[in-house]
């Protein structure tokens, strides 16, 4: 199929429509059949739920073009029972998992003009994402739903390479406690938007967020979770109920440990630590690993050994060889690729 006409190699890292999306609803207590569609606008009560006390989840993963010619993406099946949980903890009906699967399927064929070539360092971006769209005034969950899922063709996350970044150790708190930290929920980002926007125009590149209980303990940012690297190799990883599971965490947490053969750790992780940490990398599906070369903690700089030019070592090793593998360069454990074409 000849594809879309798009500057592969310079598109950003945004919303580019594409020529379908699936959409189905649930209504009378079932899902429908649902459909690929190309209507991109949806058309909702000005009372709907999602509209009045947010009710809505979403997912993100990626559809790539192999080094052999191949469509696929990576580990659906995970997006799939992740948004299962976050459904339940919002009161919202289960869509299926090998449905929320073939639906993924089915979208990224109906689009394959606008999947990018191999080696353009482009991919394509998959959003399923549910919302209540009956009227709800009072506060209860919506009685009818709709699922829907688009994608769009995205740049790299970094342009020219990823170079180390410098966050901060925020003051406000991302997750609460038993809260809703652990499903993706969109009123979690909600409320990450007035830090995030905060760091940046003080300079940081994103905030650390510490658990609210405590304040001693790492927990993630807005949108990634944490690897580090101890000074004698081991890679450690946050543990804690109200971070959210990210499918790229736990696949590089399996690449450290079966494929490069290094000491793994998922355990609490006290903020007195981070000093004293060899590498430190922000992960999740947009840039895969985002390397960390400082932490500002009021005034106080913490700066990792691979400093502000490049990523540390073993971090790349992690990058490399997960990339490798969505990529189609290296052979990938069972079940995680789902070929598309």
């Amino acid at each position: 199929m000849e594809k879309a006409n798009i500057d592969w190699s310079n598109i950003g890292f945004g919303y580019i429509p594409t020529d379908k999306r699936f959409v189905a609803n649930y209504k009378n207590g079932a899902w429908d059949e649902g459909a690929l569609i190309t209507d991109d606008k949806i058309v909702m009560s000005e009372c709907a739920g999602v509209l009045q006390y947010a009710q809505t989840c979403f997912e993100g993963l990626k559809a790539y073009t192999t080094e052999d010619g191949h469509i696929v993406c990576f580990r659906p099946d995970l997006n799939a029972e992740r948004m299962i949980d976050s459904c339940k903890r919002l009161e919202m009906p289960v869509f299926p998992k090998e449905r929320f699967i073939q639906a993924v399927v089915d979208t990224v064929a109906a689009n394959e003009r606008f999947v990018p070539p191999y080696g353009s360092g482009a991919t394509l971006y998959i959003r399923p994402y549910m919302f209540g769209i009956s009227p709800v005034i009072g506060v209860k969950p919506a009685e009818d739903y709709q699922f829907r899922l688009f994608c769009t063709p995205v740049g790299p996350y970094f342009k020219g390479g990823a170079k180390p970044i410098t966050i901060r150790v925020s003051d406000y708190d991302r997750a609460a406690p038993h809260g809703t930290g652990h499903i993706k929920a969109g009123l979690n980002y909600a409320m990450s938007l007035f830090a995030i926007q905060d760091a940046h125009e003080k300079g940081f590149d994103e905030n650390m967020y510490l658990d609210a209980a405590t304040r001693t303990k790492v927990e993630e940012t807005g949108g990634a979770n944490f690897i580090f690297v101890t000074k004698d190799g081991t890679v450690v990883t946050p543990k804690s109920d109200s971070i959210l599971p990210s499918i790229t965490r736990r696949s590089l947490m399996y690449v450290a440990k079966e494929i490069l053969g290094l000491k793994t750790e998922e355990r609490p992780v006290y903020f007195e630590e981070v000093k004293d940490m060899a590498e430190c990398g922000l992960c999740g599906t947009a840039a895969v690993i985002s390397p960390v070369g400082k932490v500002v903690d009021h005034g106080n700089e913490i700066c990792f050994p691979a400093g502000m030019e490049e990523m540390g070592p073993v971090t790349k090793k992690l990058y490399d060889t997960l990339t490798g593998i969505q990529m189609g360069r290296l052979e990938a454990p069972e079940g995680w690729i789902k070929v598309i074409k």
